[in-house]
């Protein structure tokens, strides 16, 4: 039986995978390393201190620590959010279908809290959700499940009675890693991609989730 919900940000809550995109090739070119969109994809999922340690890794550069170019990205995408950051569609509907059956609903993202909190203020999401966790705060970020783990815990609740929402191959594979039930809401490039069938539903948008559904994982055939 599902007793939480467990919601990724990026890409799930916020339409945002295109500003972290649009933050990191901007960022990213001040060390001479030029991203193009399918580049920054290999790291979609994964917390910006492994997105930038894959790129020096890639392309070392010199005379720019590591850490100062992190704090410039969460910097660049926290001003994209409040200029052109825009909720997911229906994700109210769905947030109060948790509501309504009384499940607790929670934020685990590879986000820092700043950035999550930045989201939840933005858009008055706050009472919406009874714990955030960030995997800033773990040793290691997704696909380990260190943070769905936490996630469970904080809510008092076993991963096993938890439902995460994830978009991406990493964020998916740390929440069923957590073994917890997931549905992946993916882009059409990802829906047919047999990498996923791990999951446990796949949806294209929220516009998709329903009460039906949910009740559906809950009772597998």
């Amino acid at each position: 039986m599902i007793k939480a919900a467990i919601f990724d940000l990026d890409g799930v809550l916020i339409d945002s995978e295109p500003l972290w995109k649009e933050a990191e090739k901007k960022i990213f070119k001040t060390v001479g390393i030029s991203l193009t969109t399918d580049m920054c994809r290999q790291t979609t999922g994964l917390d910006c201190i492994d997105t930038v340690k894959h790129w020096y890794n890639y392309k070392p550069w010199k005379g720019k620590k590591q850490e100062k170019l992190i704090a410039e990205i969460y910097s660049e995408v926290i001003n994209l959010i409040r200029l052109k950051g825009k909720l997911r569609k229906d994700v109210d509907r769905v947030l109060n279908i948790f509501m309504e059956k009384r499940i607790d609903a929670a934020v685990a993202s590879s986000s820092p809290l700043e950035i999550i909190k930045t989201v939840l203020h933005t858009f008055k999401l706050d009472k919406n959700f009874s714990v955030i966790h960030s995997s800033e705060l773990e040793k290691s970020g997704k696909p380990n499940p260190a943070v769905y783990i936490s996630t469970a815990k904080l809510l008092g609740t076993e991963p096993e009675t938890c439902l995460a929402f994830e978009d991406s191959f990493y964020g998916a594979l740390s929440a069923k890693s957590a073994r917890m039930k997931v549905v992946a809401i993916l882009e059409k490039e990802d829906y047919n991609n047999t990498k996923f069938d791990f999951v446990d539903l796949k949806i294209k948008s929220f516009e998709e989730f329903n009460e039906e559904l949910l009740n559906n994982i809950n009772n597998p055939i």
